[in-house]
């Protein structure tokens, strides 16, 4: 949908965001070293993960008629060493939520994570 009212905009925002809280556990950030996968319906390689970072509950900072925002992470300790290539988000149900390519749809100061140092987000504002 290319030309989508800014009701029907905000209605898809307003769902994300219950999506994203949805579940018993918070949400969550995994960065990845491997090639992004085609679709988030496509299992990511566990063995690609650099560091998982959890978002506070509710995760949901601000809903607009353009994007959700969420809250900054927490800042987590890097588990292996790699070049984070992309990121996928997973609500409270360990449900996928959506997959970012990094340097394009998320910035990271310095994508060459090091095992034992920290990274955390300040802010992701995703847009339909």
């Amino acid at each position: 949908m290319s030309k989508t009212s800014v009701k029907a905009k905000l209605a898809m925002m307003q769902e994300f965001a219950k999506f994203m809280d949805s579940g018993s556990q918070s949400a969550t950030v995994i960065f990845y070293e491997s090639a992004q996968p085609a679709t988030p319906s496509v299992a990511a390689d566990p063995t690609k993960a650099l560091v998982t970072l959890t978002l506070p509950e509710p995760c949901i900072k601000e809903v607009t008629t353009s994007y959700v925002e969420l809250h900054p992470s927490d800042t987590a300790t890097v588990t292996k060493t790699g070049t984070a290539t992309w990121a996928r988000i997973y609500n409270g149900a360990s449900e996928v939520a959506a997959d970012l390519t990094v340097g394009t749809d998320i910035t990271l100061a310095n994508i060459n994570l090091v095992v034992g140092g920290t990274l955390n987000i300040q802010s992701i504002k995703l847009r339909p």
